[in-house]
């Protein structure tokens, strides 16, 4: 049934969340469950003491409404002959010369120089040869041997990644001792790259060093026989990693990672073992929310005494010539090839027409739009039709297009990849497409067993199914969007891979964080909510169309409405811009670029901040003399905001505060906001509960959310004492938050006024931090301050980094105390639990709830065989609804080899604190 006010055709994750809510009748008083619940807290009732002891868990029925309606979709039908069609017959399409025809076209080939093992472990993950851009760039650019730099552009799905894998993977091979970083603009990305090289370097040994560097300094740690072999680190937000250079060779990382890793090694004195720096996304350098870390990065690495090789790629860049100068003159290489072919097109009111280009795009889109008054005007014809479909649900020309294309090819057998402005949208279409495709019963057999396996998967997650996940995969799709979790999105994106899902359907932001290329990719209109997408993201977007080894075609059709028409032709027409330095006039990144050089003594004078200056992208930007006059006012203002301070007329250090501020990662501007409220909390830090740590832990950046304003006002309602007066500390009054729930609003015209709205957002995702740390599982936090799972998880992650961070700060503050309290509490962090679970938390799959579950069942560090396990963990499980045999075997079949990883983890635990006993005993 249609939700009138929503405008969406089903029940959303959140509207699920909100109708699922039991309640008891009291007296005539109505009370949610929850409410219930936390009356039972009150009294002393332990939190899941009702669920351990149940000795049998009764499944909800599955409701009819639980079952998607099949519809019928619009068909697509041609109006011109396309010769063969792509359905009925591949083409064959020669379009790469073979090994035969050119032998540099071979990794083998000696002018390469890579190990047999490297050339065979790269056969092994399908790549057997390199397109001829690829040769020529790697032997023609000085690259290889490491004398230059190198800037090189690329179409999306054009083979780009692998240049510079070679690049880096024979710097560590042949120069041991050197490492290398390789920087991503996201998580997903450095996990998956990750994963990747791993297997790419698996078996190859590192070239011997030579005799006359000398031996290294003795050590009296035992070897851990690593060392020989290419070792790969992850580091990103959330990861537990703690490798320095020594423990790795390849660093992969995300923007802030590599940065926090180059201040570090400056510092520390070891930069001078990093040889060579891979940055992806090259052109997200004028980002200025996170890629103008990129130039401070960069800039100190070309500041360097040493030689570091920096490789920049990107497959949207407009001014690779500048970039190359900007990069002590690298050389650039532009390539304009695609391994498989894209025919684009433009779809509007059910009629597909040809876009070869963008100028014939623009051309078929304007010509649409005439008035009717022009209608002498020629139009263009369409090459296929979409028969409308007779169902309500897709009665929008745009819907029915949508859902029409997805099916044609989904049933065809290949991949769809459908963009989308909003998560709900992502979820509405993901339905639609659903209804129309075969349900489980008309697929092969295999298929149907792969999609219950993935369902299984899925509800073994600590979060459990998503109830919208579990009525569109049986069908073969699915939704991929922030508001996932990492678990979920990492299942749904390895099914599309393998084939068991045809359909992934995501949000626009997401184009450049997936690695998800498909036959034909469709774009539900070029908005990111209510905005154009820019022309970079609209080519990554499209960029997706065509798999190498997949597919010998791609196809992107762009589904418009009339209101967007001329837009999207102008926005197909605009060329990519050039990307510029964020360090400009009116933008934040020059504060922080002179911060972090005085503070890691890169400069420390007016002449060597000169010489720094020379080196930045900004330089090659902009008039000198602006340049000048604003490095003269912005280190002006970083000493009256005593981050530095000058001496001997022209010389300069940071100040505790700005060496506190590098060390934590943090801007000036949130550095200055963090150290406001640590001042604050040092003055009343409220020890007797746990808030004004959780605030402290609670990452600025949570600070831009949104805020359910009755939620936060119960919520603080239901504070104690203690955490009342934690309120009144940072700052929060009571009658503002009962203004805001009666539907006020906050205003934030003046700095003073964003600190505020600032400070509220943040203690709002405190209390959200509160619950997860107290073991109330994701997406029981998730339902309770009505947002999506992933953002929470998100939170969850993120506040680790940040957690470290402050402690750092506080210790570059010399604030001991506050340090050993923040410290204190971030095992509990991590843990997601309380203290008693701590030891119990450092099992694999045994965190928050789970780790509760087992301790009031008598585990108190899991090492029991797996039969012991099993009946426990059944018990840690989310609720799901009745299963049929098959899918319940499947589902404790899984849960048995989870059980049997929980064993062994705890046993290998179990074995350590065994061995440090003994070693203390000796």
């Amino acid at each position: 049934m249609i939700n009138k006010q929503s405008g969406v055709y089903h029940t959303t994750s959140v509207d699920a969340a909100k109708s699922n809510r039991t309640t008891l009748f009291l007296a005539g008083h109505k009370r949610t469950y929850g409410d219930f619940r936390e009356k039972q807290r009150q009294v002393d009732a332990p939190c899941l003491d009702d669920i351990t002891n149940t000795t049998e868990f009764n499944h909800p029925t599955v409701h009819q409404d639980n079952v998607l309606a099949p519809l019928e979709a619009g068909k697509v039908q041609d109006v011109v002959d396309r010769d063969l069609s792509i359905y009925s017959q591949r083409r064959g399409l020669a379009l790469t010369p073979t090994i035969t025809s050119n032998p540099l076209l071979a990794l083998s080939h000696p002018a390469y120089g890579l190990p047999k093992q490297l050339v065979d472990n790269f056969a092994s993950v399908g790549i057997k040869s390199i397109y001829p851009w690829q040769s020529e760039c790697l032997l023609k650019s000085g690259a290889l041997g490491g004398e230059n730099n190198l800037v090189y552009t690329a179409p999306t799905g054009g083979g780009k990644s692998l240049v510079a894998d070679v690049l880096m993977l024979k710097k560590v091979i042949d120069t041991p001792g050197e490492k290398a970083m390789l920087v991503l603009p996201y998580v997903a990305l450095v996990q998956e790259k990750m994963r990747w090289l791993r297997k790419v370097v698996e078996g190859i040994t590192k070239t011997p060093a030579s005799p006359f560097l000398g031996e290294r300094r003795p050590s009296a740690w035992r070897k851990r026989g690593d060392e020989d072999s290419v070792r790969v680190a992850g580091f990103f937000g959330g990861s537990k990693t703690k490798a320095t250079w020594d423990d790795m060779d390849i660093a992969v990382c995300t923007i802030e990672k590599a940065n926090s890793l180059v201040n570090a090694a400056i510092g520390d004195l070891t930069i001078g073992r990093l040889g060579v720096v891979v940055i992806d996304e090259l052109h997200m350098i004028d980002d200025e929310i996170r890629g103008y870390i990129l130039e401070l990065m960069s800039t100190k690495l070309l500041s360097l005494e040493q030689k570091v090789q920096i490789i920049g790629m990107s497959a949207t860049l407009n001014n690779a010539e500048l970039l190359a100068k900007w990069l002590d003159n690298a050389k650039f290489y532009i390539s304009r090839y695609r391994p498989v072919p894209v025919e684009e097109h433009l779809v509007f009111d059910n009629a597909v027409y040809p876009a070869s280009s963008s100028t014939i795009f623009y051309k078929t889109a304007t010509q649409l739009n005439t008035q009717s008054e022009n209608a002498s005007q020629l139009k263009p014809e369409p090459t296929r039709l979409i028969t409308q479909a007779l169902s309500k649900e897709l009665n929008s020309p745009l819907i029915n297009a949508v859902v029409a294309l997805s099916n044609e090819t989904a049933r065809a057998g290949y991949g769809v990849l459908v963009f989308c402005s909003s998560r709900v949208g992502c979820e509405k279409d993901a339905m639609l497409i659903s209804q129309v495709l075969p349900s489980a019963g008309e697929v092969d057999f295999s298929t149907a067993e792969k999609r219950r396996d993935l369902l299984s998967d899925l509800r073994s997650t600590t979060t459990g199914l998503d109830p919208i996940l579990e009525k569109t995969i049986p069908f073969g799709v699915a939704f991929h969007h922030a508001g996932l979790t990492t678990e979920e999105r990492d299942a749904v994106a390895t099914a599309y891979d393998q084939g068991v899902i045809k359909v992934i359907v995501a949000t626009c932001s997401l184009a450049a964080g997936i690695n998800l290329p498909a036959r034909r990719v469709i774009l539900h209109g070029a908005r990111m909510g209510a905005e154009l997408v820019g022309p970079s993201l609209l080519r990554q977007m499209r960029g997706r169309a065509g798999r190498k080894g997949k597919d010998e075609i791609g196809e992107t059709y762009l589904c418009c409405q009339k209101s967007d028409l001329e837009a999207v032709a102008e926005l197909m027409e605009a060329d990519i811009p050039s990307v510029e330095s964020c360090l400009l006039p009116g933008k934040r990144g020059i504060k922080r670029a002179l911060l972090e050089v005085i503070a890691t003594k890169l400069a420390m004078s007016n002449d060597s901040i000169d010489d720094y200056i020379r080196k930045t992208l900004l330089f090659h930007s902009i008039d000198r003399n602006e340049l000048a006059e604003m490095v003269l006012s912005t280190v002006q203002e970083l000493k009256e905001t005593r981050l530095i301070e000058e001496f001997n007329g022209s010389e300069y250090s940071a100040t505790s505060l700005g060496q506190a501020i590098v060390a934590s990662s943090l801007t000036p501007e949130d550095g200055l906001f963090v150290h406001r409220e640590l001042r604050k909390a040092m003055q009343a830090f409220v020890m007797d509960g746990e808030m004004h740590v959780l605030y402290s832990f609670t990452p600025v950046q949570a600070a831009h959310g949104n805020i359910n304003w009755q939620i936060f006002r119960k919520e603080v309602d239901r504070l104690d004492e203690s955490n009342l007066r934690v309120l009144e500390f940072v700052g929060l009054k009571p009658h503002v938050l009962n203004k805001m729930a009666q539907g006020g609003s906050m205003k934030e015209s003046t700095a003073q006024e964003v600190e505020i709205a600032r400070i509220y957002r943040r203690f709002y995702a405190a209390l959200q931090l509160r619950d997860l740390c107290n073991e109330m599982p994701v997406h029981a936090v998730a339902r309770k301050y009505d947002i999506p799972r992933g953002i929470v998880q998100n939170l969850a992650q993120t506040c680790h980094g940040f957690a470290a961070g402050m402690i750092k700060f506080c210790k570059r503050m010399n604030w001991g105390a506050l340090e050993a309290v923040l410290d204190h509490f971030s095992d509990r962090l991590r843990a997601g639990a309380k203290s008693d679970l701590l030891a119990l938390a450092e099992i694999t799959y045994i965190k928050s709830r789970t780790a509760r579950i087992f301790w009031e069942n008598g585990f108190k560090s899991a090492a029991a065989d797996v039969k012991d396990i099993m009946p426990v963990l059944l018990l840690a499980q989310p609720k799901k609804p009745r299963l049929s045999p098959q899918d319940e075997a499947q589902y404790l079949n899984k849960l048995k080899g989870k059980a049997d990883i929980i064993s062994k983890s705890a046993n290998h635990l179990w074995e350590r604190e065994m061995q440090a006993q003994l070693y203390e005993e000796e």
